[in-house]
C-alpha cells in the first residue's frame, strides 16, 4: 500500500522508486501484488502515462488511512519511555505567539531540557517542506487538506474599546451601530465584514476606520491608544479585558469560533519531540482555554 501510495503521489513508478530507495522493479512486484490481492487494477499504465483507475480511486483513501493507522500504532512503541530531544521548528502569527506560545515553548523545554523550539513567527503564508518547518499553528477553519492537523484549542473573538473612546464617543449596542465608529480592521482578516450571531442570527458588518495593519499586535495598540473599537482574539484581548484597558462590546452577539490547529506534513517516522510538543499544547490550551476565563 505504501508503494502505491508514492507511486500515485510521486507520478510515475521510477520517482517512486528513487523515493523508496528501491528498484523499479520491486515498485512492479509490489503494485501487482496489491493488485492480485484486492482483485483489481489500480492504475492505468502507459510508456508515457500514469492514471488511477475506477478502482484505484476507491482505494486510495482507504490505503492512506491504514497507512496513517499502522503509523500511529508504531509511533505509541516506538521510543516508547524515551523522553523528547532535539530541535523542532514551529511557525505561527505574531499575537498568538506572543500572546501564549512563546510561554509554552518555555515550559516545554523547561521540563525536557534535551528540546530546542525555534518560533518563526509571521503572518505570511509558510510552505512547511520547502522552509523546514516542523510543526504551523494554525487559526482557522479552513485547514490544508495536503497537511495533517492536530486541534490543540478554540479561538473566540471579542469587540472591545477603551473606556475613552467610548466616553468621547459612546457605546454601541447592536453590530450596525459600529457603522458610526472607527473601527480599526487587520488588512488579511476581517476586510469581508464583522460577522456576529444572537439567536440564530446573523448579521454581517462591513465596518471601516483610519488605522488597519496586516498585523494583530499592532491593531491591537492602535486600540489600547484610543484610536477606535478592535475585534480581537480573546486571548490577545484578555488581559487588558481584565484589566479595565479594554471593555467588551456586544456581548450578547458571537462571533465565528475558529479552531486552534498544530498542522504538520506527515505521521510518518514522526519526531518525538514533535509528537511529544503536540501533546503538550493540546493538554495546556483545551478545549476550555485559560484566555476565555473572563467570559464566564
Amino acid at each position: 500500500m505504501r508503494v502505491f501510495m508514492e507511486v500515485v503521489d510521486q507520478g510515475s513508478l521510477t520517482a517512486a522508486a528513487d523515493k523508496l530507495d528501491m528498484s523499479r522493479a520491486m515498485v512492479s512486484r509490489y503494485l501487482a501484488e496489491l493488485e492480485t490481492w484486492l482483485g483489481a487494477r489500480l492504475l492505468h499504465r502507459s510508456t508515457r502515462s500514469l492514471s488511477l483507475s475506477s478502482a484505484g480511486q476507491d482505494a486510495l483513501p482507504h490505503c492512506r488511512k491504514m497507512l496513517e493507522l499502522a503509523d500511529d500504532v508504531q509511533g505509541l512503541t516506538h521510543n516508547l519511555n524515551a523522553a523528547p530531544h532535539g530541535l523542532i521548528r514551529v511557525a505561527s502569527s505574531n499575537s498568538f505567539a506572543q500572546s501564549y506560545l512563546a510561554a509554552a515553548a518555555a515550559a516545554f523545554v523547561g521540563q525536557y531540557p534535551d528540546t530546542q523550539v525555534e518560533l518563526i513567527v509571521g503572518d505570511r503564508s509558510i510552505n512547511l517542506v520547502d522552509e523546514r518547518i516542523d510543526l504551523a499553528i494554525r487559526i482557522t477553519n479552513d485547514v490544508d487538506p495536503s497537511l495533517i492537523a492536530r486541534k490543540l484549542s478554540i479561538c473566540r473573538s471579542v469587540v472591545c474599546a477603551t473606556p475613552a473612546y467610548l466616553a468621547k464617543h459612546g457605546t454601541p449596542t447592536h453590530p450596525e451601530d459600529l457603522l458610526q465608529h472607527q473601527c480599526l480592521n487587520h488588512v488579511f482578516f476581517g476586510k469581508n465584514g464583522w460577522r456576529f450571531t444572537r439567536n440564530s442570527k446573523s448579521f454581517v458588518v462591513n465596518v471601516t476606520g483610519a488605522i488597519s495593519a496586516n498585523d494583530a499586535n499592532v491593531i491591537l495598540q492602535a486600540a489600547l491608544a484610543g484610536a477606535g473599537i478592535v475585534h480581537q482574539p480573546t486571548f490577545s484581548a484578555a488581559r487588558y479585558l481584565e484589566s479595565g484597558e479594554l471593555v467588551h462590546l456586544l456581548p450578547d452577539y458571537q462571533s465565528d469560533e475558529l479552531g486552534i490547529y498544530g498542522l504538520y506534513t506527515s505521521r510518518r517516522h514522526m519526531p518525538n519531540v514533535l509528537r511529544s510538543f503536540l501533546d503538550f499544547l493540546a493538554e495546556r490550551f483545551g478545549s476550555n482555554p485559560s484566555w476565555d476565563q473572563f467570559l464566564y
